[in-house]
């Protein structure tokens, strides 16, 4: 059954475009764009490394390059004449991912993978795309290079 409501997650990264672009060739129905701010004090965050950076401007940084990630979102969707619904959220990646499929209906997931260093799964797809595959409540389609 061809899904109704796909999500993009995107990381800004070139494999999450090429997921965009796979995702607006393949699927002809809504398809939602999602980027997670990861909040300054959890583990993946770069906080710790940031000098002289207060959180107020580390989050205000943080959101100010979800928007420009999502704006992206829209036009690469213009350009192939087609509109997404976008969404910034704030957590940890995987779980947001799979928290918004499980609350909004998401059919269908196709998200970029990166190869991590440890575990077969984990430098085959990535840390994030690994705990979604294993963990989302519908199909996911790993694009990878």
């Amino acid at each position: 059954m061809a899904p109704s409501n796909v999500l993009v997650p995107l990381d800004g990264s070139p494999l999450s475009d090429a997921a965009l672009a796979h995702a607006l060739e393949t699927f002809d129905c809504e398809i939602t764009v999602l980027n997670v701010v990861v909040p300054i004090d959890a583990p993946m965050s770069e906080g710790g490394i940031l000098e002289d950076v207060t959180d107020s401007d580390r989050e205000v940084e943080a959101r100010e390059r979800a928007d420009r990630l999502v704006e992206r979102a829209r036009d690469t969707a213009a350009e192939a004449g087609r509109d997404v619904d976008t969404v910034v959220e704030s957590g940890d990646p995987a779980e947001t991912i799979v928290e918004y499929a499980e609350d909004h209906a998401i059919d269908h997931v196709v998200m970029g993978g990166h190869g991590g260093n440890s575990g077969l799964a984990s430098r085959l797809l990535g840390t994030v795309a690994t705990t979604v595959v294993a963990e989302a409540p519908t199909t996911v389609t790993v694009v990878r290079d």
